[in-house]
């Protein structure tokens, strides 16, 4: 790891998540002094306390809503991830103030805290489901997105980003481990749709993506990752391949309510200003003050004519190319060694 966090206090909200263990993994043996791990799970903070059993751990029970729990994780510390949030599709859209509380209002708790704490740099996570959104949970990341660009406008000597993933594979709640268990179980593979895709990536894809947006952020930047896409047909045939049941059944149950045919990870809007970095997009934050009355007036000619970043238009996964990236998943290699897997945690 680079230099860059040599001695540093990392806080890492969410941190008992899918996240904050692929963090610890890549950050416990680096040249962090500290760790903090803030969450409202306690059970899952005494398992992570011995799961990992290290001095550089410390632990801090709260909740992104509450601000001083908040300010008292922050105080001392040099660097945050924000992983905070209710992620949850169906639950967000019963429960869409719930959504709001925490993804947004939380937020803003996190950022204020980080302010006032003189923390060098956060980093918050956002999903590709905040762009176009159509669901309650991706309309609560977008509007997260806006407070975070809004914030890093007078965040003083705090630098803030944002980035934003498609579908991390593997992660809790995600339907590789769904698939896996309804074939080890000889039960049906239920899919909603099999032209639907999704962008693929690794927790490990995106770990780099956010030490690459600690590195290289200036305030209020996006940043994301370039990553294939599936269709939820090939993913569900790469997974019985793998599993030897390549005439597993599959019954198609329809498109779930807030789900989306593809997702996009940027913006026609966006793309006009995103910088090709080779491996990730940089999108600067819009700096138009309130007199925009120009802006109105006169359109964007370049805006209507760029074209999205989504699933359906990046590089697309075959079968056998699906199999190579689920082999990258310890989740996947325990399975096809026969042995009992947990989806990351």
């Amino acid at each position: 790891m680079s230099s860059f966090f040599t001695k540093g206090r990392l806080l890492v909200t969410g941190g008992t998540g899918s996240f904050g263990n692929a963090v610890l993994r890549r950050f416990l043996e680096s040249d962090l002094a500290e760790i903090r791990i803030f969450s409202r799970d306690e059970k899952k903070q005494d398992d992570m306390r011995k799961k990992y059993n290290s001095p550089k751990l410390k632990f801090y029970i709260g909740d992104v809503r509450d601000y001083q729990s908040v300010l008292n994780a922050a105080r001392g510390v040099d660097f945050i991830y924000h992983a905070a949030a209710l992620k949850q599709v169906p639950s967000c859209e019963f429960h869409p103030l719930e959504a709001v509380k925490t993804n947004v209002l939380g937020t803003e708790n996190v950022l204020e805290a980080a302010i006032s704490c003189g923390v060098k740099r956060v980093v918050v996570l956002s999903t590709d489901k905040a762009v176009y959104p159509i669901n309650a949970m991706g309309i609560s990341k977008a509007m997260m997105e806006k407070v975070a660009v809004a914030k890093s406008r007078s965040s003083n000597s705090t630098v803030i980003n944002v980035t934003r993933y498609g579908n991390v594979m593997c992660s809790r709640g995600s339907v590789i481990p769904l698939f896996t268990n309804q074939i080890r179980a000889g039960q049906p593979i239920t899919i909603t749709d099999p032209n639907m895709t999704r962008f693929m990536m690794t927790l490990d894809d995106a770990v780099d993506l956010v030490l690459f947006a600690f590195e290289h952020g200036q305030p209020g930047e996006i940043f994301v990752q370039k990553a294939p896409a599936a269709t939820i047909e090939v993913l569900a045939q790469a997974l019985t391949s793998l599993l030897g049941a390549p005439k597993h059944p599959i019954n198609v149950i329809g498109t779930r309510h807030g789900e989306k045919l593809f997702e996009a990870l940027l913006s026609r809007e966006e793309m006009v200003a995103a910088q090709d970095l080779g491996q990730y997009y940089r999108v600067p934050p819009d700096l138009r003050d309130l007199n925009y009355g120009k802006y109105v007036e006169q359109g964007e000619i370049r805006i209507s004519e760029a074209v999205e970043y989504n699933s359906h238009n990046t590089t697309r996964l075959d079968i056998e190319g699906m199999k190579t990236l689920l082999m990258k998943l310890r989740f996947m290699q325990a399975t096809v060694r026969g042995e009992h897997a947990e989806p990351e945690e």
